[in-house]
């Protein structure tokens, strides 16, 4: 139904057709994502023991502070470029699927990291190494994910400014991250050094699609 009115509100055109399919699907996923972390949040509050902790400035109020400032350039339209319409459907159906992608990987990487996500970077008593799922795929799914839906939403208001923000700043800020984790981990799981070697960080290695 809500398709149909789609069409009949919008006349058949294909570009505002999109850009409110992308509306919901944008905000479904967002709201998905969010509601995910709050559950991490509720489990990592239960008592864990904590083996070895390191804070870090990579966390979840930054990683929002960060989306805050992307969602303005794309609200206010800085950065924002004009191009052909065909181009701009494509653009925008190929950053839909990624965005549909990254959302499944998220979701599916944080069922698969359970308790031993934390906000700050921690390696708990009972720790398990996890290599399966999302995270065959890639090191880290999580700053993936959101690091892939930053580029579609690029593609799909057709924004620079944030396709630069997320090259230059997330993408960076996670690799910090990232790399202060992996530091943590290797220190007790000698086994990371050959996944390190075999799974991509943020992007799948070649070796992963030649071996499907």
């Amino acid at each position: 139904m809500y398709l149909i009115e789609l069409f009949q509100n919008n006349n058949g055109n294909p570009i505002l057709i999109l850009e409110k399919i992308s509306y919901l699907i944008i905000i479904l996923s967002t709201c998905a994502i969010l509601i995910s972390i709050l559950i991490n949040f509720i489990e990592s509050s239960e008592k864990n023991i904590v083996k070895k902790e390191k804070k870090s400035i990579v966390e979840t109020g930054t990683m929002m502070l960060f989306f805050l400032v992307y969602y303005s350039f794309i609200k206010l339209s800085i950065g924002k470029i004009i191009i052909n319409q065909n181009f701009h459907i494509v653009l925008t159906i190929i950053g839909l699927i990624i965005i549909i992608i990254g959302t499944i990987l998220n979701i599916v990487g944080r069922f698969y990291l359970g308790k031993n996500w934390a906000n700050h970077i921690k390696i708990y008593k009972n720790h398990k190494l996890i290599k399966k799922g999302p995270y065959s795929i890639v090191r880290h799914p999580l700053y993936a994910s959101l690091i892939w839906i930053f580029y579609a939403g690029s593609f799909i208001y057709l924004n620079y400014f944030s396709f630069i923000a997320n090259t230059l700043i997330f993408i960076p800020f996670m690799y910090y991250r990232a790399k202060q984790e992996e530091t943590l981990i290797l220190e007790n799981f000698k086994e990371y050094k050959k996944y390190q070697s075999d799974v991509g960080m943020f992007f799948p290695k070649l070796r992963f699609f030649m071996r499907r």
